[in-house]
């Protein structure tokens, strides 16, 4: 498979993946129409550590490791954990000002991109993808060196970003024109969301085997 071939292959299936529904859409929306534009990208880029560390971890043979039902299980409590945590905070602060935000500039920064990582390891979907399409392509683009990973890895990475910074943009100017009760019950029902997932994680522990 050529570059260009393998470059729209990885930018079409994240694309997919970016559409569906998830804790970290949640996330951009919540922060968006909080801190603004930048919500999408800081977030997108602590995305990217994320899966930076599971390619890493796929080229270096650790995917075993992690397939293991004990780690299995301890990933979905931790994410199940993490992702309770951001919806609990995330609907305590939608009860206040949903345009109010405390946080300095540079720890903003900083929170919404470990936000994004973390959302993102907590995902069940997210390592489940990984474990199966995403460890399929990246055994297929070995075969062509390194260079070919780094090609799947930008065209995965660009496809999120562009979603993700796209859907900031519109909630963060739209929120200009949104009544304030309409923002704020929609930051409860993403925060409900969250918590919902950080459940139906926790349900999953009783079915890894």
């Amino acid at each position: 498979m050529n570059y260009a071939a393998l470059f729209t292959l990885s930018f079409t299936v994240a694309l997919s993946g970016a559409l569906t529904p998830g804790p970290l859409l949640a996330g951009v929306i919540y922060e968006s129409s909080r801190r603004g534009f930048k919500s999408g990208p800081l977030m997108v880029a602590g995305h990217a550590l994320a899966e930076a560390g599971m390619v890493f971890l796929i080229i270096f043979g650790a995917v075993g490791f992690i397939r293991n039902p004990l780690i299995l299980k301890i990933l979905a409590a931790a994410g199940s954990l993490i992702l309770l945590v951001f919806g609990i905070k995330m609907l305590r602060a939608a009860r206040t000002d949903p345009y109010a935000f405390s946080a300095a500039p540079g720890a903003a920064r900083k929170n919404l991109i470990v936000s994004g990582m973390s959302i993102s390891i907590a995902n069940p979907y997210w390592s489940l993808w990984w474990l199966t399409a995403g460890l399929g392509i990246i055994t297929a683009s070995q075969c062509q060196g390194l260079q070919a990973i780094g090609v799947f890895f930008a065209g995965h990475i660009l496809a999120d970003l562009g979603w993700y910074s796209m859907v900031a943009l519109a909630v963060s100017k739209g929120r200009k024109f949104m009544p304030a009760g309409f923002l704020k019950g929609l930051n409860i029902a993403l925060a409900l969301l969250l918590i919902g997932f950080s459940f139906g994680l926790f349900w999953t522990l009783f079915r890894i085997r």
